[in-house]
């Protein structure tokens, strides 16, 4: 037998269940930025909350949804952000700043979890249904901005809600392509607003 006293397994500090569940949702969010998505498990969720598996699973009993929950508060807080930042701005500088805001290079963190959602998103229904309503939003902010240029005659465009769902997927991509460092970084913002322009036209 060791000569050494056993050291106790700290126990968690006992919380009120809204705080417990607020805090296992910080642990999910910590272990998704971190590591991915893929990485929000129950244990690494226990591990990052300072708390045992067991009491994870009490107060997320579907990992699936606690999955699919961790991808749509980190990406709805980058769209609260952008939207913030765009708000009081024309049209044309309202789209200017989300495109390079976006492809900056400095969310690559949210990026990755954008990229694995769409994978893992197959196989995880909760998580798909996530991922289809939080595209609708990011969207819906570029199809308002491209309606008010519209308005203004900043942009020329028929169908504002056709030309947000292909900019967005161009966003995607190179935000993608960013991920192994494909392309020279400092020109996919270029890149991405010589496609705009051409894409809505409109006063210069």
């Amino acid at each position: 037998m060791s000569s050494e006293a056993a050291v106790p397994r700290r126990r968690a500090a006992r919380l009120a269940p809204a705080e417990r569940r607020a805090a296992i949702r910080r642990a999910a969010r910590a272990a998704a930025l971190a590591d991915g998505l893929g990485a929000v498990t129950l244990r690494a969720v226990a591990a990052k909350a300072g708390v045992a598996p067991a009491l994870v699973a009490h107060y997320a009993p579907s990992m699936e949804e606690l999955v699919a929950e961790t991808f749509a508060a980190i990406v709805r807080e980058e769209l609260d952000e952008v939207t913030a930042l765009v708000a009081d701005r024309e049209p044309r500088a309202a789209l200017t700043g989300l495109i390079q805001t976006l492809l900056a290079g400095t969310r690559d963190d949210v990026t990755a979890v954008w990229v694995e959602a769409w994978a893992l998103g197959r196989r995880n229904e909760s998580l798909a249904a996530a991922v289809r309503d939080e595209m609708d939003a990011w969207a819906g902010l570029l199809a308002a901005i491209i309606e008010a240029g519209v308005r203004t005659g900043a942009f020329r465009v028929d169908d504002p809600a056709a030309a947000a769902w292909q900019l967005l997927g161009m966003i995607d991509g190179l935000n993608a392509q960013a991920l192994v460092r494909w392309g020279e970084a400092s020109e996919r913002s270029a890149l991405m607003l010589r496609a705009a322009e051409g894409m809505l036209g409109g006063a210069r």
